[in-house]
């Protein structure tokens, strides 16, 4: 044989196996590892809706796009009609995974359940009512003015869903829950009704319980995509030949729930000691990426706070000197008898948490704090009940793109979410006036005002605005991770 048929028939080989491995690729799923995993399919039950979301069954009106920009999803726009009211388009041709066409009607009814259902909706514009104007015209009343509704719309607890004929919800995603095993595996098929559905592969989504666990699953070609690996195992994945890590910044700031109702902690003096001995340098270097972080916000939001947490350990010291908190003679504090101990909390599901906490634990002895530590799988169960001083957490502080959400959620006082028990006027009436700004430069001055006063108050200490890390398997080399977990499984993932 010559050279040049030689040559045409290993491109032509070349070729017909590139298209086997394609077709191959197209009908085997595509096995993801997350170390989260919705809790159930019910989409106004706690985060369910953002889990939703993130796994690529639902969408909200309104979301934020890869550069941090607000932006249309399943609406085009939305105009204000008066201080409460605004109507809100659709778009069209839009189609539930039943067949069932995205009405107006529809979604109303899913929203009024998600307010009926979940108290985190009701933060920021209180309780909404709505009025069906036409197919794809929405009139939303909010209880207090909203500046800004598609913010309020790319919020969390806002999936978007309808009502399907058996009564339960159907979604508008590129994929649809084909089954679902708690605490497991999520069986997703492509939507048939949405754009390119014929050319999308099914997925399995598995969770694990330890990302040891499933970085060893990415390595064994178990994972075709494993989302929040360890940074500790970076460096040896990227010796791997069939693996490719990516890392990423994310709007997520991991910090330290101070908790006010406990005794110690009541005394501010106490808490603003901790928060002078943590290290945040020290945990960047533990956790192998990311920054110090300045505040409640990612650095690169226009409403980041850019005044230095500093350490200092003769301050703290001092702090708890003046708070009656004595060193002994092995060092470690006690006041009238009774040793200055703490709890501290955190999950499994945040790695870096787990790498974080005996740093944090090693930081507090160094002025005599003594900490017992747990890693505890339902960290929203634990915190529920109150037995702990410190919880470590992960949280988008801003996943509408806006500040207000996660100051008004998390942190005034009888919040839903405010794990530190804090309660400040001062704080309450700042995070007030969010509701009548509506100018971008001023809502970003009321952010850095709110985050002056925690500083103050010391309810919940910043401590890294991380970087994350996720592994691909060469079939999902061009994947591209951006923002958070809030986007994991999108349209375009195998492409």
């Amino acid at each position: 044989m010559s050279f040049r048929k030689t040559l045409i028939s290993r491109i032509a080989l070349t070729t017909i196996g590139m298209v086997i491995a394609a077709n191959a690729w197209a009908v085997e799923p595509i096995e993801i590892g997350q170390t989260f995993m919705t809790r159930g399919i019910e989409p106004t039950k706690g985060s369910n809706g953002w889990a939703l979301v993130s796994h690529g069954v639902g969408e909200n009106l309104f979301t934020v796009d890869a550069a941090g920009s607000l932006v249309p999803q399943l609406a085009t726009g939305a105009k204000r009609l008066d201080d409460l009211t605004w109507e809100i388009t659709l778009a069209s041709g839009r189609i539930f995974s039943d067949g069932s066409p995205v009405t107006a009607k529809a979604l109303a009814s899913g929203f009024e359940s998600v307010f009926a259902n979940n108290k985190a909706a009701l933060v920021t514009g209180g309780e909404l009512t709505f009025e069906v104007v036409s197919d794809l015209a929405l009139k939303v009343t909010t209880e207090k003015p909203v500046p800004r509704i598609q913010a309020l719309f790319a919020e969390w607890p806002l999936i978007a869903f309808g009502s399907g004929k058996d009564g339960k919800a159907v979604f508008s995603g590129p994929y649809s829950v084909e089954s679902f095993k708690a605490d497991s595996v999520l069986k997703l098929v492509p939507n048939a009704y949405y754009e390119g559905a014929e050319d999308r592969a099914s997925v399995n989504i598995r969770k694990f319980g330890d990302a040891q666990a499933m970085t060893l699953a990415l390595e064994s070609g178990e994972l075709d995509l494993a989302f929040g690996l360890p940074s500790e195992v970076v460096a040896r994945l990227k010796t791997n030949p069939d693996v490719t890590v990516k890392s990423f910044p994310v709007g997520y700031q991991y910090f330290a729930w101070l908790n006010t109702s406990r005794s110690a902690l009541s005394d501010k003096l106490v808490r603003k000691a901790l928060d002078l001995a943590f290290d945040r340098e020290e945990l960047v270097v533990a956790i192998n990426g990311g920054l110090p972080a300045t505040g409640a916000y990612a650095p690169y939001f226009p409403f980041a706070s850019k005044e230095v947490r500093l350490t200092n350990l003769d301050k703290a010291a001092a702090l708890l000197d003046k708070a009656g908190w004595m060193k002994g003679d092995d060092g470690m504090r006690a006041r009238n008898g009774k040793p200055l101990t703490l709890l501290a909390l955190t999950y499994p599901q945040r790695p870096d948490l787990v790498t974080m906490l005996p740093v944090v634990k090693a930081e507090l002895a160094r002025v005599g704090i003594a900490v017992e530590t747990k890693i505890v799988d339902n960290i929203m169960q634990a915190l529920a009940g109150g037995d702990y001083d410190i919880a470590l957490w992960a949280q988008h502080t801003a996943p509408s793109g806006d500040p207000a959400f996660f100051l008004n959620s998390m942190l005034t006082t009888g919040a839903s979410m405010n794990q530190a028990h804090y309660a400040s006027k001062e704080f309450d009436a700042i995070v007030a006036k969010f509701a009548t700004t509506s100018d971008g430069a001023r809502r970003n001055e009321l952010a850095k005002q709110a985050q002056s006063q925690l500083f103050e108050d010391v309810p919940i200490s910043f401590l890294v605005s991380p970087v994350w890390y996720v592994g691909l398997s060469k079939r999902l080399e061009n994947y591209q991770p951006w923002g958070s977990d809030y986007h994991v499984l999108r349209a375009e993932i195998g492409e």
